[in-house]
């Protein structure tokens, strides 16, 4: 058995013991083969460690291998019905949807302006932590506000989003992507203009707290001692530190406090319950975990939004506020209506009816005309198309 950082969890590793939040609520039995899904959901938790049975710590190819062979396996015990070929049939007239997205003009001049903004914030936050220069919030809404082009649909903005990843994503362009999503989410609970635009100055500011940790810290890509790792878990209130005496909304400084607070009391670094919560805690708190699941990571590539609603399905009614997650995924799901997707066994479809008691799982039809529905089905949504 040997214990180590979430963030070294690889698919095909197997848990030593049963992993549990911090109340005691098991989420994952001992001797579970590990996924993208339960990792993800690992981090979900904000679980810093988990034990591992060192035998399963397997090379990468030896991981890809079994792998395929769980996937060849559940693909042989699944019965074969008209909706599911025992073999998967990946479409060879399928093109990339990212590669599409990122050649178009409109992503191109997204990707340059979102770099222009990312350095403007950038530049404002280290003058402001590192040097004491005041922050010019006109500039930063005017700037964030020229990412947002008339007639752009939430698809396209989300499209653009997904495409615009690195690995090594910094806590800025983090930061702002959290402003857009949250500004998003705000429209959709019909907030005023106004709380719209401290809403993005929130998000902007959420996670300021990080600049105080040593970047060897921050950044370590080994397994993190219980110090650093109470460091990490340290941020919010940092963040709150370095802003609390400015004279802006205080909903903006409770956002940098709380964005790790949850509903249900298992949130840091206050276990602060519902009752405490600020609304725009509480956005944000879904938009920073959204952009972190679809975001790359070392050890998994992005997961698609159907995937992280199936994560926020899950686990996360009883942890975010119900209005603000309900409205957020339904919104989401409602936003693909219509699109191709690709299966984890390889084939096409398309969404064609949602599932409103889950809707990760919605009515697909197969490009032979044949439909399957997820709700009752072993299969998922692995990507868009």
């Amino acid at each position: 058995m040997k214990t180590i950082n979430t963030i070294e969890l690889r698919p095909g590793m197997v848990t030593a013991g049963s992993i549990k939040t911090r109340k005691g609520q098991e989420i994952i039995p001992a001797g579970t083969t590990l996924t993208k899904q339960l990792i993800s959901r690992i981090e979900f938790y904000g679980i810093g460690a988990v034990s591992i049975d060192e035998t399963s710590m397997l090379t990468e190819e030896e991981v890809q291998a079994a792998l395929q062979a769980a996937m060849t396996q559940k693909l042989a015990n699944t019965p074969k019905t008209a909706e599911q070929p025992s073999v998967p049939e990946t479409p060879k007239n399928e093109v990339a949807y990212s590669q599409q997205v990122k050649r178009s003009k409109s992503f191109q001049e997204y990707s340059l302006n979102s770099t222009l903004v990312t350095n403007t914030l950038q530049k404002q936050l280290e003058g402001f932590v590192n040097e004491g220069k005041p922050m010019d919030f006109d500039e930063l809404l005017r700037v964030v506000k020229s990412l947002i082009t008339p007639g752009q649909t939430i698809i396209q903005y989300f499209d653009m989003l997904h495409n615009l990843r690195s690995i090594d994503d910094s806590v800025y362009s983090h930061s702002l992507n959290v402003a857009m999503i949250s500004r998003i989410l705000g429209k959709w609970l019909k907030w005023s203009g106004d709380d719209l635009d401290q809403l993005v100055i929130a998000g902007l500011l959420h996670d300021i707290g990080k600049m105080k940790i040593p970047p060897e810290v921050l950044n370590k890509e080994g397994k993190l001692t219980d110090e650093e790792f109470e460091m990490i878990r340290w941020h919010p209130r940092a963040g709150y530190d370095l802003i609390k005496d400015l004279n802006i909304d205080s909903r903006i400084k409770k956002a940098a406090l709380q964005h790790h607070e949850r509903c249900d009391g298992t949130g840091y670094p206050e276990k602060a319950t519902v009752a405490s919560l600020d609304e725009f805690s509480m956005v944000i708190a879904i938009a920073d975990v959204y952009d972190a699941m679809t975001a790359a990571r070392k050890y998994r590539a992005p997961l698609c939004p159907f995937q992280v609603i199936r994560e926020f399905e899950r686990d996360g009614f009883h942890k975010y506020k119900t209005q603000f997650l309900l409205t957020f995924l339904q919104r989401i799901a409602t936003t693909y209506q219509n699109n191709r997707v690709i299966l984890n066994d390889g084939r096409a479809a398309k969404i064609i009816l949602l599932n409103q008691n889950a809707l990760s799982e919605p009515l697909v039809q197969l490009n032979d005309g044949s439909c399957i529905d997820l709700a009752s089905s072993p299969l998922y949504i692995q990507s868009i198309v």
